[in-house]
């Protein structure tokens, strides 16, 4: 038997006989050595750090991904503090090594029949479906988080000069501009809302039947019911309307800054990885906007 295997065998039986890891846990070990050890083909003692580098980054290529790679590397490190315990190796190559990081998962924006199918069809008429309309207006029409939009109040919306108030992540707080639909929206919930509360210390904006502050879990219900009711086949979550909100700002403006301002983020490289923006978006903004790449574009056309 290969020499290299045999550790790996004798490795995944100290796992399940003294760790007493499952099963599913040891196989992904097996796997993971049985990989290392095809693509390195060198004595585990005799593996450097230069080695393990070049595992990764030829994985890498062959496709395979950062949390796949980062679980590789996990199973090295363990198996190397076994095999130094044992007195196989003498050092841990996989110690100092890290994986590429993986790409953000993006949610898929809403297009915009789907986003008219979805606000352009209010679901009846009465309080909570008042307050449903003005949750869809702002959730889409603002860009908010979940947690923001449970934290408005009363005095978060001024309707007179439509502007929203709106506190966001380290308790920073921005003033958003709000459109006409979730202005006129706003207001009939803001008058059934008087048929629900019979607290005049309730100050939340948007409340439940009872008249208390809205849940998350009670917002994200209502989202998918209004979704059903409006035949939309994809799940429907307020992170998607948000993320729905910055791709159609953005692909109308190609203005990165503003999106940034009006979501509330910190950094822009957050709204860039947020909005899907593609290096070529970025070149055409850059051609179009910058000074000396104007210049550029003059210099070659004469």
């Amino acid at each position: 038997m290969d020499s290299r295997q045999a550790a790996i065998d004798a490795f995944v039986r100290h796992l399940a006989s003294e760790r007493r890891l499952s099963p599913h846990t040891v196989k992904h070990y097996r796997r993971d050595l049985s990989t290392a050890a095809e693509a390195l083909d060198l004595d585990w003692a005799a593996v450097t750090v230069h080695d393990v580098r070049a595992l990764v980054a030829r994985l890498h290529r062959r496709g395979l991904g950062g949390r796949s790679l980062q679980r590789l590397l996990s199973s090295l490190r363990t198996f190397y503090t076994w095999l130094i315990r044992e007195r196989r190796a003498t050092d841990n190559p996989a110690l100092d090594v890290r994986a590429p990081q993986s790409g953000r998962r993006l949610p898929k924006a809403l297009d915009a029949d789907q986003a008219r199918a979805l606000l352009d069809h209010p679901d009846g008429d009465g309080p909570l479906a008042r307050r449903d309309q003005a949750m869809l207006e702002l959730l889409y029409g603002c860009g908010l988080r979940l947690a923001e939009l449970l934290g408005l109040d009363l005095d978060s919306v001024s309707t007179g000069s439509a502007e929203l108030v709106v506190t966001g992540k380290g308790n920073k707080t921005r003033v958003l501009p709000v459109g006409k639909p979730a202005l006129n929206a706003l207001r009939a919930w803001l008058r059934a809302r008087a048929t629900l509360v019979h607290d005049p210390e309730e100050r939340a904006l948007f409340v439940s039947q009872r008249g208390r502050r809205l849940s998350p879990s009670g917002v994200q219900q209502r989202l998918r019911r209004a979704a059903r009711a409006r035949g939309l086949e994809d799940h429907l979550h307020p992170h998607k309307l948000r993320h729905s909100f910055a791709t159609h700002v953005l692909e109308n403006s190609g203005d990165l800054r503003a999106v940034q301002e009006l979501l509330g983020h910190a950094n822009l490289s957050t709204t860039q990885v947020y909005t899907h923006l593609d290096f070529q978006h970025l070149a055409r903004v850059y051609d179009g906007a910058h000074p000396r790449a104007q210049r550029k574009n003059e210099q070659e056309d004469s």
